[in-house]
């Protein structure tokens, strides 16, 4: 063999060409992420549009503070000595050290950032499943573009708000049962979720429907696996604040009646909005659709999750965002039936690669043009806050459900609320039922004369719009109305 021949033969010349093949075969996580990534800061006003946003950042700060997670809550006058379950704190604190060094612009890359994690695994869990990159690239996008539901405000569940680490989460132990080769990570993230948010419980269900899918199938190495990570799960949500008492902030939550009153807990029906809900209906029919058509291509535990997710989402709408993630895998399958047979999964790869730059060079210019909007949900400004600090520092307020969050975070209890998003997690239940006969279009004033009268109510905030209350306190009740914000109206008692 000659010199020529030997360089030839040599090594030397691989390393380009395996990089190169290797940067080409990420193409369609760089296309993914990045036209994701812009969708998601296109919204961005959305993602921190959620209510209950303020509060989050109020307790990350108190918590910090205080160095303790405190069990008593401490900007009502309402709450009658009940505890506190705080379900979300490790969430709330990471928001308010973002919140404190990077502003509204931090939190928001921080959602952005977990929405990226999101598409990147569901991306990696079908391509390893054997579905073709056009067909995964289809089916994720897809899911990634519907699942975060922009179409109907305030139910965003890609926000700045602890649902999003149930989101993650609940991705990542799909993926993980799917692949079944690092299980033993399950208990550890789960030790992370169980101190994040209460849709920890979902871990188990998905966990479940692996162990009764192995135990069908008779594979027992399987049924082995998830067996142990469920139990490992179990013992890890004992790892958090509130021991086993962690059961009783769930159970204030599920079930509970004031899931009649939140919109993100109604069925998919009463949430629907036309025309943005189009894109969700045509993907829940074309998924129907092939699914009986093509009833045995892919992973059956899949297919169970997505039909499981689908109907509880028809039944209570915030399960619907779960149904696109989890049907991201069967789609694929079945597109890859459908596509024709000769294209090329390389070539496909380098034309992803090339549009992916593309949307990664947009992130920047698309995250410099929404940041200077970035905010609180304007239901209620700082002004309206300070003026009823400065002047009614010690009012009995009545507030409305949606403006008590951010009332909070303006005056972190100078002003203690009425009421807030915490719902059943802070307030008795015998309040909850008083406040839930007021917000009507249609005053029911022996309802308000009896909270009034009850809770010796002498400041009211409440939506400036709503003229029929403005008549009943100022016409029929001989209140005033003090202070006229932009959204919002301060009425006082004589």
């Amino acid at each position: 063999m000659d010199a020529q021949e030997a360089w030839a033969d040599s090594k030397f010349d691989r390393g380009p060409n395996t990089i190169s093949s290797y940067f080409q075969r990420s193409g369609i996580y760089i296309f993914l992420i990045s036209f994701a990534c812009v969708y998601y800061l296109s919204n961005a006003s959305l993602m921190l549009g959620h209510y209950d946003l303020g509060w989050h950042l109020a307790a990350g700060d108190l918590i910090r503070d205080q160095g303790k997670i405190p069990f008593g809550d401490p900007w009502s006058f309402t709450s009658g000595g009940r505890q506190w379950y705080n379900l979300s704190w490790l969430w709330d604190v990471i928001a308010s050290v973002l919140f404190q060094y990077m502003k509204f612009g931090g939190l928001t890359l921080f959602v952005v950032a977990c929405g990226a994690v999101i598409v990147g695994y569901l991306a990696s869990v079908c391509l390893s499943s054997g579905a073709s990159a056009a067909a995964v690239s289809i089916s994720v996008f897809s899911a990634c573009l519907l699942y975060p539901s922009f179409a109907t405000p305030p139910n965003v569940y890609l926000a700045a708000s602890p649902n999003t680490s149930t989101m993650l989460f609940s991705v990542i132990f799909y993926g993980e049962c799917l692949k079944r080769t690092r299980w033993l990570l399950l208990p550890a993230i789960m030790v992370l979720w169980v101190n994040m948010h209460g849709g920890f419980l979902l871990g188990f269900l998905i966990v479940g429907v692996f162990c009764g899918a192995a135990l069908l199938k008779r594979d027992w190495a399987g049924l082995k696996i998830y067996s142990f990570a469920g139990v490992g799960c179990f013992i890890a949500i004992f790892i958090n604040p509130l021991g086993w008492h962690i059961y009783d902030g769930v159970a204030a939550t599920l079930g509970h009646f004031v899931q009649a009153y939140i919109t993100e807990w109604l069925s998919f029906y009463q949430n629907i909005s036309m025309p943005g809900s189009m894109p969700g209906i045509l993907y829940i029919s074309i998924f129907v659709g092939l699914e009986l058509r093509y009833r045995d291509s892919c992973p059956v535990e899949s297919r169970l999750l997505a039909w499981l997710f689908l109907f509880l989402g028809l039944y209570q709408f915030r399960y619907l965002s779960f149904f696109f993630l989890f049907s991201a895998v069967p789609l694929a399958f079945h597109l890859d039936r459908l596509l024709p047979k000769q294209l090329n999964n390389l070539e496909v790869q380098k034309s992803l690669l090339a549009a992916g730059i593309i949307g990664a060079c947009a992130l920047p210019l698309t995250f410099m043009q929404v940041e200077p909007a970035l905010g609180l949900p304007e239901m209620i400004s700082e002004q309206d806050a300070r003026y009823l600090q400065t002047h009614f520092p010690h009012a009995r307020l009545l507030n409305h459900w949606n403006v008590g969050g951010t009332l909070i975070f303006f005056t972190r209890g100078a002003v203690p609320v009425f009421v807030d998003g915490r719902a059943a997690t802070a307030y008795p239940d015998d309040l909850l039922r008083d406040y839930f006969k007021l917000p009507e279009l249609e005053i029911d004033e022996t309802a308000w004369d009896t909270v009034l009268e009850k809770y010796q109510i002498d400041t009211v905030l409440w939506v400036k719009a709503h003229e029929e209350l403005r008549r009943f306190l100022v016409g029929k009740r001989g209140w005033k109305e003090e202070y006229a914000g932009l959204y919002e109206s301060i009425y006082v008692k004589p």
